[in-house]
């Protein structure tokens, strides 16, 4: 049984109906807003139930705001009442208010930063405690946790800074997640998709094209559902804490920060000193991956 959040455009539409077609029972959770968070329709994830439906499977729409905190305890409520458990929480929801950062406003950097990053904590919240729940009460866990982070929170991007640190965040969450649920049995890991969806077309409209013909779509929003079908799956219960990158066809496992070589001086530094040490530590550490736009 499968929560699927933003599942009605998208990204998270095609989760929800791979999803589907695998035999899962998904809720189709989607606000129905615009681009930028504003407005609300039922529309997006109720066309998703009954795509679902038609093609035999089981789903139920839901329109909580996942950044709301009674808002996200209803959403994982609707999972259980309607299916009788969760298995897979799949954070997906999201929305953009692109500025540089001295234009950036503080209702810009808040709307940005609940949506994305209030947004994948709280239904993980609750979804914990029911699993917790489970596992104290002696019933078997096998959950799964998967987030949604991006290319920008990894490598930054220009005029998308607040964005890049709400998805820089939810990577960190990632881990701090598959450390402290290991223990119930679930698993917790994220991706970071390119594809073309409404937040990309328009700001990267010549990588987002259509091709022509019969060609290969590769940033077709569909292609990155198989990796998170896969990762909701009883096979992927050993794989956890890791970060995917994924790309038409292309996938990787992202390398995030590591600790460096140290120097360790065995006393305080002096500031008067640490420009040649400092500078030999830079010269031996591997260059930083360019910030996308930059």
């Amino acid at each position: 049984m499968v929560i699927v959040t933003g599942a009605g455009r998208g990204i998270g539409r095609g989760h929800a109906l791979e999803f589907g077609r695998q035999g899962a029972k998904v809720v189709v959770n989607d606000l129905g807003a615009e681009l930028d968070g504003s407005g609300g329709s039922t529309g997006p994830a109720g066309e998703v139930v009954d795509a679902i439906r038609a093609a035999g499977g089981e789903a139920v729409a839901n329109g909580d705001d996942v950044a709301d905190w009674e808002g996200a305890q209803r959403l994982i409520r609707t999972a259980i009442d309607s299916f009788g458990r969760l298995d897979v929480l799949v954070n997906n929801a999201g929305f953009l208010r692109d500025r540089m950062i001295v234009s950036t406003s503080e209702e810009e950097w808040d709307a940005v930063i609940r949506v994305h990053l209030k947004g994948h904590f709280a239904p993980t919240r609750f979804a914990a405690a029911y699993w917790r729940e489970q596992q104290k009460a002696g019933e078997p866990v096998d959950g799964r946790v998967i987030n949604t982070s991006s290319g920008a929170g990894l490598m930054g991007s220009v005029g998308q800074g607040t964005y890049s640190a709400a998805k820089a965040g939810i990577a960190a969450l990632t881990m701090v997640e598959s450390a402290e649920l290991g223990r119930y049995g679930v698993t917790a890991n994220a991706i970071a998709p390119a594809a073309r969806t409404r937040m990309t077309e328009a700001v990267f409209a010549d990588t987002m094209a259509q091709p022509e013909g019969d060609a290969f779509d590769a940033m077709a929003p569909e292609n990155v559902a198989p990796l998170v079908v896969w990762l909701g799956s009883a096979e992927s219960k050993d794989v956890t804490g890791r970060v995917f990158e994924v790309e038409g066809g292309i996938l990787s496992v992202a390398d995030g920060w590591q600790h460096g070589n140290p120097v360790d001086k065995g006393a305080r530094w002096d500031s008067a000193e640490l420009g040649p040490v400092v500078r030999d530590l830079l010269e031996k550490a591997p260059a930083p991956a360019p910030v996308y736009g930059a």
